[in-house]
């Protein structure tokens, strides 16, 4: 006798829009339903005469996603949802701290925050935002729409030369190199 499972996941590596659609497309083709779903977690509803707990977790740990089960690892996945959300899905506003985003969001001390997410992720949250804010800035240079003046501003930065200096020493490329390239590395959000 079949019975309808509803349960919700936290997935670890679901940062993106395109998760959710990939997530979508995995329903379609393993016969669940997704029944709601936003960065990070996941509602879903299964037969279990047809899948199992097992299975989903196979289904999600082959296409790139892992199911978290303890605090600390769903407050990383968390924090690094909360960066992207800063750098990428809304306007950077310089004049709000990353520090202060951050307390914001968790109403945590930002030391404990960065000192949980530096012991799992083996870099610095600080680092992590650096990371994320080139990536936003490769994003810019390639839609090719705003002078590097203009992207040094919208992404927080003193100075173009700051920009120029960070671009460089995080990438290996300068601005112009990079520019040049005929397919442009990209890192994903995660």
């Amino acid at each position: 006798m079949s019975k309808i499972v509803r349960h919700q996941f936290i997935l670890r590596n679901m940062l993106c829009d395109c998760c959710l659609k990939v997530l979508q497309l995995l329903a379609e083709k393993h016969g669940f339903e997704v029944v709601k779903g936003k960065l990070g977690e996941v509602t879903i509803e299964f037969d279990t005469e047809q899948l199992t707990f097992q299975n989903i977790n196979e289904i999600f740990t082959t296409n790139g996603f892992e199911i978290i089960g303890d605090k600390e690892t769903h407050l990383i996945e968390d924090i690094k949802r909360a960066v992207i959300e800063l750098v990428h899905h809304s306007t950077y506003n310089a004049m709000v701290r990353n520090s202060d985003f951050i307390v914001g969001k968790f109403g945590m001390s930002y030391q404990h925050i960065s000192s949980v997410f530096s012991h799992h992720e083996g870099i610095t949250l600080e680092k992590y935002i650096i990371l994320q804010r080139i990536e936003k800035v490769k994003e810019l240079i390639q839609l090719n729409e705003f002078s590097l003046s203009e992207i040094a501003f919208m992404m927080g930065y003193s100075s173009v030369q700051y920009l120029s200096t960070q671009f460089k020493k995080i990438t290996g490329y300068s601005v112009t190199d990079y520019k040049a390239l005929p397919e442009k590395e990209r890192k994903g959000a995660g």
